[in-house]
């Protein structure tokens, strides 16, 4: 596993043998804090050709709509054509952001990203592993 950032908002990791990216929220997070994330994360994607991203977005109550049209223009083109195939995701509590991430999940099951929601952590990523 390498740790490519560790902050107040955000751990991001990349499981190189893997191919799996994952973040983890650790609050409300959004803006250049929110992009720094997700653009060394498609980073980590691309060099390490992954397949695989974790969400892990539990205490992350809401995505602003800036910070979803700002991936749809800029970090999920990289990341498909990098060959994304499977996304687990750990929903938040509050349901607005449950609303907004189903929206977003609905996106990219259209476009052939293999998508499974989970309660935890560790379950997210063992079904990952299992993914080819």
């Amino acid at each position: 596993m390498e740790k490519l950032i560790e902050n107040e908002y955000a751990t991001l990791v990349c499981y190189p043998k893997e191919k799996i990216v994952c973040h983890t929220f650790h609050q409300f997070i959004n803006g250049n804090a929110f992009r720094e994330v997700m653009s060394k994360g498609a980073d980590a994607f691309v060099q390490n050709r992954c397949t695989k991203w974790l969400s892990e977005d539990g205490d992350n109550p809401e995505l602003k709509k800036e910070d979803v049209d700002w991936g749809e223009k800029f970090w999920e083109k990289r990341i498909l054509a990098a060959g994304w195939k499977y996304w687990a995701l750990v929903m938040p509590e509050n349901k607005i952001g449950q609303l907004t991430l189903r929206a977003i999940m609905q996106r990219y099951q259209d476009m052939g990203v293999t998508i499974q929601i989970f309660k935890n952590h560790n379950d997210a990523l063992n079904w990952l592993e299992m993914q080819n």
